[in-house]
Order: C-alpha cells, then structure tokens, then sequence
C-alpha cells in the first residue's frame, strides 16, 4: 500500500477525483428529492472541483502543501451553489493543515480532513446532520483514530471513505425529506465519489473521461495545451524540384525520414513535391538538389509561429479581461439573474453589473467577482437572488481586495428587484443596506414550473409534468391545468393581502398566456395593483412577488 505521496501524486489524485464525479454527476443530481428541475449538487461540485484541473494538469508544485493550495485557491474561486462551496472550504481547511507539508502520509491526511471539516462546520450558519458535513465529519474522525495506529496513506483514505459510506447509509435516517424519498444525501454521496476517485489513483486503476460522452470537439485547437519548446522539429520545410537525374525517389524519402518528421513526398514523371518538419532544411534542400533543380521553396519557422499564437492569444485574453474599474461613485450594484426581460429591469433600476444564473445553473464564484471588479463603486452590493448562490457570493468579500463587498441575501428575483427600487445613492451605508434589507424583506415570492419526476412529496402525490406551485420555495399545490393552479395561487393568503402584484412571465410563455394569467389575479385580487413584466426567465413559467 503507498505510504505516502508527493505533489505529483496529489496533482493526480485531484484530476482523478475531478473526472470521477463528473462521470457520476447525473446520478447525483437525480438523488435531489424536490421534484423541480433543479436538481444540480452534481454538477457544481464536478464544475467546483474541476476548476482545479487546468493548474493540476499544466502546473508543477514543489511540495504537496502547495499542490494543495493551488487546488483550494481554484476551488474557492470556482465554486457553485452551496455543495460547491462547501466543497471548496474542505479542501481549503485541508490545504491549511499542511501548507508546510513536502509529501504527505495517513497522519497528514487525517489532520488535513479534520481541518477541512472544521473550516466547512464554522461557515454554515446552522448545520444540519443528515448532509456533507456528517459524512466529512464521520469520515475525517474515522481517518483520525485509524491513523494513530497506522500512518499509511493509503489505508487511511480506505478507512475513511469506509466510515463515510456508513454516514452516507444513515442520512436517510437523519433527515426526514431524505427517508420520505428512499434516497441519500446528494452532497454527501458526491464528497465520496471524489475520494473514491482519489484512491482509486493511488491504486493506479483507470480514470473515467472528464468530457461527457457525445461532447462535440473545440472549434479550434488548443494552441496553449503544449509549450514551444514541445515542438521536436522547428523549420516547417516545402519544396518542389524537378527530376533531372534517375535517383529513385524513395532515397529522398529515406534520407528525409532520418533528419525529421511529418513527411508527405509525392512525385511523377517530372517533379518530386516534399513537405518535411526537420531542424536542418538546408541540409534537406542540398540533398534534393543531387535530383534536380529547386523549382520552389518555402521555410517556416514553428517555433516562431507558436511563440507569435500564444503572444496573440495572451494578448486577446487580456483585451477580453475587463481591467478593475476604479471607483467613480460610492455605491455599485451586481444582481444575478437569467432572462433578458430580468436584465432589462435591473438594468433600469441602476445595477452595474449582472450575472447570468440561477436556478439549475448557479455561477461560480470567479463569475460573480468578475463583475464586482468591474463595477467602478467603493462599496459594491451583491444581489444572489437564489438560496444556492449566497454561498458562493459570499466568498466574494474576502476575494475583492480594493473595494467593499456587502452581500444582500435576496433569495429569489423579485426579493432582489425591490431591493433595488429602495436603493438610495445619498444614503449612509449603514442606511442604504437597511433600507433594501427591509424592502426584500417584505416580499413574498411564488413560482410555477413543473415537475421533473414522479414524487410523493409533502402530501402531495406528484406525476412528472404536472405543473407545480411554489410559494417561498414550498409546495403550494399542483395541477395539470396550469391556469386552474394560477387561480388557487391567486386566492392564497399572500396574494389576497398584497397591495402589489408582480407577474413575470419566463421565456416559454406567450404574451396571450400571460396576459390570461393577469386576468386571473386582477379577478382574483380586486385591491392589489396587478403588473405583468416579459422576464424571459428559464425552468420557471411564472415569477410572482407579493407585496
């Protein structure tokens, strides 16, 4: 068994764990039991831990510490929706506990998965059993008690993983949503399928493709995946010459062959045509000269060429980059968002920059600091407007280094556009921070859409397809007529209260649907004020504030 490793071998272990729940992130997000299609655990934490890839498979670390924080710094900044995140602060307590490590054995690992866990439990507000953190918690104490009999590597990530599998089992008993559905914590199983692909590494099996299978090839090739120093032979070589003497031809090929690669020699009765990569084209072009007279020639130098593609490309990236905008206000906006007519409205209401996302596709945490840097303000406020983006958004504040981050914790759209309509550019921070709090907070949101699978849920007795009803994020009700659902919807308490109704309709809406929708809560809310706005917005039918 390997006792312990170095940062070649964490490097390794990374990209295999990498490609191991990307393999599997389907199946983890079918473990989601609410039966919206939102269920995306899988695919942040293969797109968080992926992050790390690129360094992991181009980078060369002297020590194992520092392989370990390349990784936690790309996962921090790669990080997406809550699972991701938290994924992100295990390894980056790990990357901590051994920061100083040259190679790493079972002791090491155990200190590091304990650190991991404790950096995981202190940034969730109130954690709860029966998810990721019992299983790390339960695996990492296992590691640390197997560890102070056997420092071995190896057998200590065995014993860890065995001990997390068992916490895995018992979720369904810990979390009364789990057992009701039959299935396992999604955070939990995907935090083991990583580890599962780490061992499997040290145990030199084979890794699953990190592409999915049926991915359509790049548009262009990858000039940067390979240094120019790689190019064996640096003088691409053309020439045409014709056949004067009777040397046979295929002398030519064979003294070619010896002084390079890439060779395509074609002739006929009187020339002989040659495409060669070699180091020495003129001792080539003398050769052909014994065969006849050179009737044309060209030589290029590769290495020069790939040298000008990666300066070119560097080039373009930095132009593509948008620069830290210096502060020109005292108060900046970024909202995250998805659907044109969304954009449009926070655009309206003064937000400097917005974030492509939300449900079934949470942005990273690069994403969202991307555009805080470029909103030219001394205080820069973060509109999530998704429970699965907080997180994320929330590692922002100790990532931006020249400006003030402050974090609203909008969960839903509407919640972020009634911030927005109470920002006010002259107030104090302190002032302007409460004032949209309050606005947010008074707002109740209900969405339709439907649902992706077959599922007893809450009391409810659900059929794939079946329009659903949520109001703030629980099920209202269900129907296979949608407009018999936005009727019940409309005569709920917190509809019938509201002085102000909001109805944005998403992108798979027609005018003419929606506009029966406003009909239906104008009748059924006599005292409320009843908008409808083009949001434009995916998975979600309808998005309704209440105020």
């Amino acid at each position: 068994m390997i006792q312990n490793i170095d940062a070649a071998a964490f490097q390794r272990m990374v990209i295999h764990g990498a490609a191991a729940i990307s393999a599997q992130k389907q199946a983890i997000n079918d473990l989601n039991v609410f039966p919206v299609p939102d269920g995306d655990t899988g695919t942040n934490m293969s797109l968080t831990i992926g992050a790390a890839v690129p360094d992991m498979s181009s980078k060369r670390y002297d020590s194992v510490g520092q392989a370990a924080q390349g990784t936690a710094s790309a996962l921090l900044r790669g990080a997406r929706g809550n699972s991701g995140v938290i994924l992100s602060l295990l390894f980056r307590g790990f990357a901590k506990a051994i920061k100083d490590k040259e190679i790493m054995d079972g002791r090491d690992l155990a200190i590091a998965l304990d650190f991991g866990v404790a950096a995981a439990y202190k940034a969730v507000m109130k954690p709860a059993e029966g998810t990721i953190l019992t299983v790390s918690r339960l695996a990492a104490a296992r590691a640390a008690g197997f560890a102070r009999e056997n420092d071995n590597l190896e057998a200590v990530l065995e014993a860890a993983i065995e001990e997390g599998h068992k916490a895995l089992d018992n979720t369904i008993n810990q979390n009364p949503v789990l057992k009701k559905a039959g299935v396992v914590d999604a955070g939990g199983k995907g935090f083991l399928v990583i580890l599962h692909g780490m061992l499997d590494e040290l145990r030199g099996l084979p890794m699953p493709e990190l592409a999915p299978e049926g991915e359509a090839p790049a548009d262009k090739a990858e000039f940067s995946a390979f240094s120019t120093e790689e190019i064996k032979f640096g003088y691409c070589t053309e020439f045409i010459c014709s056949r004067d003497s009777k040397k046979d031809p295929e002398l030519l090929r064979g003294f070619c062959n010896n002084l390079g690669d890439s060779l395509v020699l074609v002739d006929d009765d009187d020339i002989i045509k040659v495409h060669v990569h070699t180091n020495d084209p003129g001792l080539v072009l003398q050769e052909a000269l014994t065969y006849g007279a050179l009737l044309k020639v060209k030589i290029e130098n590769m290495r020069e060429q790939h040298t000008e593609i990666l300066e070119e490309a560097a080039q373009a990236q930095q132009s593509a980059t948008p620069a830290k905008a210096a502060p020109e206000k005292k108060f900046g906006y970024v909202a995250v968002c998805a659907g044109s007519g969304l954009e449009a409205v926070f655009k309206d209401l003064g937000v400097d920059g917005l974030v492509g996302g939300g449900q079934t596709m949470n942005p990273s945490t690069q994403d969202i600091l991307k555009e805080i840097d470029a909103t030219p303000a001394e205080i820069v406020y973060v509109l999530p407007n998704n429970k699965n983006i907080i997180m994320a958004a929330q590692q922002c504040i100790r990532l931006c280094e020249d400006k003030k981050v402050v974090i609203l914790p909008t969960r839903t759209v509407p919640q972020g556009i009634s911030a927005m309509l109470a920002a006010d550019p002259e107030a104090s921070e302190e002032d302007n921070t409460a004032a949209m709090t309050d606005a947010f907070a008074k707002v109740r949101t209900s969405e339709i859409t439907y649902a992706a699978r077959n599922s007893d849920f809450d009391g409810f007795a659900i059929k794939q397809g079946d329009y659903l009803a949520l109001e703030e994020g629980q099920l209202f009700g269900t129907d296979q007529d949608l407009e018999a659902l936005l009727d019940r919807l409309a005569h709920s308490d917190s509809h019938q209260a509201a002085d102000f109704v909001s109805i944005f309709y998403g992108e798979d809406v027609t005018e003419e649907q929606a506009q029966r929708a406003e009909k239906i809560f104008s009748a059924a809310c006599p005292n409320a004020e009843v908008n409808l706005i083009p949001g434009g917005q995916p998975v979600y039918y309808y998005m309704i504030s209440a105020e």
